[in-house]
């Protein structure tokens, strides 16, 4: 299986009770996602999923034969990944990875940058943009009106900036 092929969800941050359950901190915009989940990967092995529940703001996870807290106690800061094609994104809707490094470029054309990073700001994402023409960092609010074509294939996205977003 290439790297490629699969997707950070989550990170282990801790076991939870004593019969092997796993707490995973999601880095996915809807926990609920995990309910789909049958299997993950850890350190490229594929353990399927018993059971899973939201408890606050974590994934409680039972792993096939992880069943003491000595077991799961190995998987603690471990990273999570599921297969790329586990899911189906609703229409409008991509994944971090296919974001981060596309280039960002306004209708004329103009270069801005290339995304970096992508922030988490509760009411909408924001990308922070690296090799910018400006050599300043970028922040670009992704809201309907600003980003006006994501082309994954192609590699860019269009967006429309708004007025003092950036000293020219």
């Amino acid at each position: 299986m290439m790297k490629d092929d699969l997707l950070e969800i989550g990170k282990i941050v801790n076991t939870h009770g004593i019969r092997g359950e796993v707490k995973i901190q999601p880095w996915c915009d809807e926990p609920e996602l995990f309910d789909e989940l049958e299997y993950l990967f850890i350190e490229g092995e594929k353990y399927n999923i018993v059971r899973n529940r939201f408890h606050k703001t974590c994934q409680i996870v039972q792993l096939e034969n992880v069943n003491s807290i000595d077991d799961a106690e190995r998987f603690k800061n471990k990273i999570v990944y599921i297969n790329r094609d586990a899911l189906e994104l609703p229409e409008g809707r991509y994944y971090i990875a296919d974001i981060e490094g596309l280039t960002v470029k306004e209708q004329n054309g103009r270069i801005l940058g290339v995304v970096d990073e992508i922030i988490k700001t509760g009411s909408n994402d924001v990308y922070s943009l690296k090799d910018t023409f400006n050599k300043k960092p970028v922040l670009i609010p992704v809201i309907e009106g600003v980003v006006l074509e994501t082309n994954i294939d192609g590699g860019y996205i269009v967006v429309k900036l708004p007025k003092g977003l950036i000293d020219d």
